[in-house]
């Protein structure tokens, strides 16, 4: 998975905490994670994705990934939805 997925998504939700929710709504389609992230912080998302049958991509850095949703700090996690 590269950056450039998120990048040519449309619509996206930036955060573990939205990304959660957008996964127990069922919003979401795919999830971004970044390997740096905290452990503890991704748990949750990591867990309700793989209930919920939606793919996990991992990403290298935080900062990357936050570089290519279009925010100047990092991002753990991100929700593709349709």
């Amino acid at each position: 998975m590269s950056y450039e997925k998120v990048l040519q998504a449309k619509d996206i939700i930036i955060g573990t905490k939205q990304t959660v929710k957008a996964l127990q709504t069922g919003t979401a389609k795919e999830v971004v994670v970044a390997k740096d992230a905290d452990p503890k912080v991704i748990a949750k998302v990591a867990i309700v994705a793989t209930e919920m049958n939606v793919p996990i991509h991992y990403v290298d850095s935080m900062k990357k990934l936050g570089k290519a949703c279009g925010i100047e700090v990092g991002a753990a996690a991100i929700a593709i939805i349709n």
